[in-house]
């Protein structure tokens, strides 16, 4: 788990995933030789702080959001949401501005307003997010942003032996999303890509259960076409990878855009569940993890 405790580590919320990308292209350049093919990488002008990997002949796209939930300093000692983070008060929150490292406090007012606690004040526009504090155990593994760097490492460890798809490394997601839109035409433009896969995390619920598999979500509060998500199901029922089906009318994803998108693209969520989403004690089975790598691995051959 070093990679997925490194990624977790990374200060990179919704519009400032900057230091995430240069670690993601950092570890491709480092890791690459030993992978069995290697990708053309595109990134820079064009796609701001995306990344897309292309693989051999690729049919289907991986996409993982970098970015996480947070908070922007606003003036005085006042915060603001990025995305919809859960945070009880005295929560320590980090960050960096003109004067140096920031190791603060989260408190709320009576109106449920978010400030800061520190000893001077912080830049106007400095985003901060949970104190890094990774946890194992032999069962499961809690840290805050689970959602989505665990979806980042699926996505690189599909990298090791991947021969045909594409990687993507998409940005925004946690506030409204806007990368997609982008990325998908530059992929079905280029490469004539109409299935994708959205690697991310979805909650434990009252029909879905940590330790059960990996979650194969039928609809949220968008609705991909059910004969590609069948099809999945499938796969995973055929090659006996323990796999959750999710029913859900709320949440969203990069498969939002996907499906808004004036290409013909078939989604599917395809991601480990997890509990207290969105708050510094996100928290993942190790068989949820397994089995999500596992079924990855198996559609990107098979789809």
């Amino acid at each position: 788990m070093k990679l997925l405790r490194q990624l977790c580590e990374i200060h990179a919320p919704s519009g400032d995933e900057g230091q995430l990308k240069q670690f993601i292209l950092g570890y491709i350049n480092q890791h690459q030789h030993k992978w069995k093919s290697r990708p053309e990488i595109y990134h820079g002008e064009g796609f701001q702080d995306c990344i897309v990997l292309k693989f051999g002949n690729p049919r289907t796209a991986v996409f993982a959001h970098m970015d996480s939930v947070g908070f922007t300093v606003r003036y005085q000692n006042q915060l603001l949401a990025i995305g919809s983070p859960d945070a009880e008060g005295g929560t320590k929150l980090v960050g960096n501005d003109s004067l140096g490292p920031i190791e603060c406090e989260l408190f709320y007012d009576k109106d449920h307003h978010a400030f800061y606690n520190f000893g001077r004040i912080i830049d106007r526009g400095t985003t901060l997010t949970y104190k890094p504090d990774f946890k194992e155990s032999r069962n499961f593994i809690q840290s805050p942003y689970l959602d989505n760097r665990l979806g980042v490492y699926n996505a690189l460890t599909l990298c090791e032996d991947l021969k045909d798809g594409v990687i993507v490394f998409s940005t925004w997601e946690e506030h409204g999303g806007g990368s997609v839109p982008f990325l998908i035409k530059f992929l079905y433009e280029e490469w004539r890509i109409t299935q994708a896969l959205v690697s991310d995390i979805t909650w434990v619920s009252d029909g879905v259960e940590e330790g059960k598999g990996v979650v194969i979500s039928m609809r949220d509060r968008n609705i991909p076409r059910q004969s590609f998500v069948r099809h999945i199901i499938e796969i995973a029922s055929r090659h006996d990878i323990p796999f959750q089906l999710e029913v859900e009318g709320a949440g969203s994803s990069d498969g939002r855009e996907l499906q808004l998108s004036p290409y013909p693209i078939d989604w599917c969520f395809v991601g480990a569940p997890q509990q207290f989403a969105h708050s510094p004690y996100e928290k993942v089975h190790r068989q949820d993890v397994r089995s999500m790598v596992a079924l990855y691995k198996v559609l990107l051959k098979t789809l």
